[in-house]
C-alpha cells in the first residue's frame, strides 16, 4: 500500500475493542497496536477502524481532528475455513489508507492500485499459480461450505443471479438498493429465455437470521432457487453466466471465465472485464481503464492483502494460506456431520479432538457398541475407532450403514513416547484399512498405488527426505548418541530394531516372525560374521509394554545393545537394517540403507527393501520420493501443539528441529506423576478447544 507504516516508528491506535483482539494484528500492520480510549499518546501514527461501517465513525473522526490517517481494515479475499462469527480466527487482512475496496464513491488504494500495477514476468508467473491453485482448490473468503452438485440440468444453459443480504454495505456502497436487484432478476430472465436461471441467496434469509432482496420469485418454471451454503466456486463451474450487484462471487466468476454482468459498482466492475449496468457506469469507466484479470488479481490478493502465516503467526505469503486452506479445507470435507468416536479413554479423547473437530463437524464421544446403536439409530453419521476397534463396534455399523474410520498415530509423533503420554503432532485416518496391516486395502497403499506426482510435489518430497535424514529425526525423537566400539571395524554392520510384541503391526502384518528373540536369532544365524547391534523398542525399555530379550540371549546373539540410544544415530552407522515392521525400517531408507523386511510394514513390496515375506498384491514400483510423499505429505494430519487448524509435514519437521536443539532428545520413560500431568494438560486443552469450537 501507498503508506509505509513498517518503516516508520511508533505505534497505531484502535478504539475498538473487537479488533484489538484480531490475533496478529500488529504482525499484518507491521508496527505494534494500541487499544486505548485516549489514543493521543506519543508516537501515535495512525488509526484503524473496521472498514467505512457506522461502527467505525468514532475511528475516523479522531483520526481527521488529530490529523493522522485513518487506515478501513477488513477481511481478506481468502479469510479462513470457517466463518469469523463462529470464532475462526482470519488469515489475511486488506489495509486501506484512502478509502475501502466496496464502496465505489471515491478511489481506494485497491483501485490505485490497480491502476498503477504493471506485474512483470516473475510477479505474472506467481499470480497465474495463485489463479490455478484457487480454481484448483475452489478457495473462497470462507471455505466451510461443501461443493454444490446442482441436479441435470433441463435447459440449454444455466444463470445465476446472485442475491445478497439487506445491510451489506458492499450493496449501498456500491450504489445498489432494492430496485437493482429486480432489476437485476428481470434482465437475467429476459435475457436468457431458454436457460435455468438460478437465484442463489444466503443460507441467512430462509433462517430467519437475515432477509434477502429476491425473496418472492415471480412465478416462473425457469426459476430456481438455491438457498444451501455451498462453496462458491463449485457452484460457478456449473454455470454458463452470473449476474451479481456487488458480491465478490462475481470476481470469482471471472476466475473460471464466465461472462459477469454487474448491476451495482464492485471492485472489479468497470476494467473492461465485466458487463456494466450500473446507471453512473460512465462515471466509474472515467476512473477505471481495461485492464487484465491477472493485474486485478495481482493487485488484490497480492498488494492489497497481508497475509499471516497459520503455523508460525508471522507475516506471511497468500502461498501460506493458500497451502493451509486447501489443506484444512479438504480435511474439514472429510469429516462432515456427526463423527462418532467409541471407546476411547478420556486421554485418547484429548488426543484425537483436535485432530477430528472441524468447522462443519460434531464430535461425539460414545463409551461401547450399545451406546453406539442407539446413537446411530437416531443421528446417523461417522464412525471412529482407535486402530482396529471391536467387533461388535463394527457389526453395529454396519447394520446402521455408517462408514468407520481408523485412527493411528503419525510417523513423525513427538519429542518423547506416547505411552508416557506425550501428546502426538500427527495422526493418520484410515477409511478402508490401517496402514500396519498389508492385507486390509488401507488408505495409504491406495495412495501409493495411485501416485502420480507433479514436479512439485517431488521436489517436495527430496527436500523433505534429505532433510529429515540430516536431522536424523524419528517418530519418538529419544535417547542419546550411539557410537560403535573399535571390535566392530571392518564388520557389516547390522541393526535389528525390537519391537512391541503385542503392537498390532506384528499380530497383522508379520505371521512368520512375531517376537523380537526371534528375530535376531534369524538374523545372526543368516550373517554370523556381522557386527548385529540390538535396539530395543523404547516402549519395552521404558517398562510400559511387553517385547524383553532377557539379557543372556541378547548378549549370545547380539555384539552389542543400544537400550539408550536414539533410532536414527543407530541407522546413522549401520549398513543394514532388519525388522519385522518397525518403523526404523522407513527411517533407514531416508538414510539411504539396506533394509531387510520378515514381515510386511507399509514400506515394503515396492522394490525399496529385501522382503522375505511375500507380498503379491503389491506390484509397483516405487521411487523413494514417491514413498515419502505418500507416507508424510499425503496420509497422516499434522498439528502444531499451540496451532489452530492442520499444518504441513514441514511445520512440523521445523518444530521437532527446534525442541532438540533446545530441549535435546527426549528419555527413555517416565515417572508416574509427570505422565498424569500431561495428561491433565492435554485434557485442559481439549476440552478448551472443544469449547471454542
Amino acid at each position: 500500500m501507498g503508506l509505509m507504516l513498517s518503516a516508520k516508528q511508533g505505534h497505531i491506535a484502535v478504539l475498538s475493542r473487537g479488533v484489538a483482539r484480531i490475533p496478529g494484528l500488529s504482525v499484518l500492520l507491521g508496527m505494534p497496536v494500541l487499544h486505548s480510549l485516549n489514543p493521543l499518546v506519543k508516537g501515535c501514527v495512525a488509526m484503524v477502524g473496521w472498514g467505512h461501517k457506522p461502527t467505525a465513525r468514532r475511528a475516523r473522526r479522531w483520526a481527521a481532528d488529530h490529523g493522522v490517517p485513518y487506515l478501513a481494515l477488513e477481511d481478506g479475499f481468502l479469510r479462513s475455513v470457517g466463518l469469523g462469527v463462529a470464532g475462526h480466527p482470519l488469515l489475511s487482512l486488506v489495509i486501506d489508507d484512502l478509502g475501502i475496496y466496496y464502496d465505489a464513491a471515491r478511489p481506494s488504494r485497491l483501485e490505485v492500485l490497480i491502476r498503477e500495477s504493471v506485474p512483470d514476468a516473475q510477479r505474472l508467473a506467481a499470480v497465474q499459480r495463485a489463479m490455478a491453485l484457487v480454481r484448483r482448490y475452489h478457495l473462497s473468503k470462507y471455505n466451510h461450505a461443501p461443493d454444490c452438485k446442482l441436479p441435470p440440468p433441463t435447459r440449454q444453459c444455466r444463470v445465476l443471479v446472485l442475491d445478497q443480504t439487506r445491510g451489506d454495505v458492499s450493496v449501498s456502497a456500491g450504489g445498489a438498493d432494492q430496485a437493482t436487484f429486480t432489476t437485476m432478476l428481470a434482465a437475467a430472465c429476459a435475457e436468457n429465455p431458454d436457460a435455468e436461471v438460478w437465484v442463489k441467496t444466503h443460507p441467512d434469509v430462509l433462517s430467519g437470521k437475515k432477509q434477502g432482496y429476491l425473496t418472492v420469485l415471480p412465478d416462473s418454471a425457469h426459476l430456481k432457487l438455491l438457498a444451501e451454503d455451498v462453496s462458491p466456486l463449485s457452484l460457478l463451474e456449473q454455470v454458463d453466466k452470473v449476474y451479481v450487484v456487488t458480491s465478490q462471487m462475481g470476481f470469482e466468476a471471472l476466475l473460471l471465465g464466465k461472462p459477469v454482468a454487474c448491476f451495482g459498482q464492485p471492485w472489479y466492475a468497470g476494467w473492461g472485464l465485466t458487463d456494466d449496468r450500473h446507471p453512473e457506469r460512465a462515471r466509474l469507466v472515467t476512473r477505471r481503464e481495461p485492464r487484465s484479470l491477472e493485474t486485478l488479481f495481482s493487485a488484490a490478493y497480492f498488494d492489497y492483502t497481508r497475509y499471516l502465516d497459520p503455523a508460525s503467526g508471522k507475516a506471511g505469503t497468500i502461498f501460506d494460506v493458500i497451502d493451509w486452506l486447501a489443506r484444512n479445507k479438504t480435511f474439514n470435507d472429510e469429516l462432515r456431520g456427526t463423527v462418532y468416536c467409541v471407546g476411547m479413554s478420556l486421554w485418547k479423547r484429548a488426543v484425537v479432538t483436535p485432530f477430528l473437530k472441524t468447522p462443519s463437524n460434531r464430535l461425539v464421544f460414545v463409551r461401547h457398541a450399545a451406546q453406539l446403536s442407539s446413537r446411530l439409530s437416531r443421528l446417523p453419521g461417522r464412525v471412529v475407532v482407535w486402530g482396529q476397534g471391536n467387533m461388535a463396534v463394527w457389526q453395529v455399523a454396519q447394520e446402521h450403514g455408517a462408514p468407520v474410520s481408523r485412527i493411528e498415530d503419525g510417523f513423525l509423533r513427538s519429542v518423547g513416547l506416547g505411552s508416557d503420554l506425550r501428546a502426538p503432532l500427527s495422526l493418520a485416518l484410515d477409511d478402508s484399512g490401517i496402514y500396519y496391516d498389508p492385507f486390509s486395502n488401507s488408505r495409504l497403499e491406495r495412495l501409493l498405488v495411485a501416485s502420480e506426482l507433479d514436479e512439485a510435489s517431488r521436489e517436495q518430497a527430496s527436500r523433505l527426505r534429505q532433510r529429515l535424514a540430516g536431522l536424523r529425526l524419528s517418530k519418538y525423537n529419544v535417547g542419546g548418541g550411539f557410537v560403535l566400539p573399535a571390535g566392530a571395524a571392518g564388520k557389516r554392520v547390522l541393526l535389528v530394531p525390537g519391537q512391541v510384541e503385542d503392537d498390532a503391526s506384528i499380530r497383522t502384518g508379520s505371521p512368520m516372525v512375531c517376537r523380537n528373540v526371534d528375530l535376531l536369532r534369524m538374523v545372526r544365524a543368516a550373517n554370523p560374521d556381522a557386527w548385529i547391534v540390538y535396539k530395543p523398542h523404547p516402549d519395552v525399555v521404558a517398562g510400559n509394554r511387553i517385547g524383553a530379550v532377557d539379557a543372556a540371549t541378547q548378549s549370545r546373539l547380539a555384539d552389542q545393545v543400544a537400550a539408550e540410544a536414539g533410532i536414527a544415530d543407530c541407522i546413522a552407522v549401520a549398513d543394514e537394517l532388519h525388522t519385522m515392521t518397525s518403523l526404523a525400517g522407513f527411517e533407514a531408507l531416508l538414510q539411504g540403507k539396506v533394509v531387510h523386511c520378515y514381515g510386511g510394514p507399509f514400506y515394503a513390496g515396492w522394490g525399496l527393501t529385501h522382503d522375505h515375506m511375500p507380498l503379491p498384491h503389491r506390484t509397483r514400483r516405487l521411487s523413494l520420493d514417491e514413498l515419502v510423499h505418500g507416507v508424510l505429505c499425503q496420509y497422516p494430519r499434522y498439528r502444531l501443539p499451540s496451532g489452530t487448524g492442520f499444518c504441513s509435514v514441514e511445520d512440523v519437521v521445523d518444530h521437532l528441529a527446534a525442541s532438540v536443539r533446545s530441549n535435546g532428545q527426549g528419555v527413555i520413560g517416565s515417572y508416574w506423576l509427570v505422565r498424569q500431568f500431561r495428561k491433565l494438560r492435554e485434557l485442559w486443552r481439549a476440552l478448551v478447544g472443544s469449547a471454542a469450537s
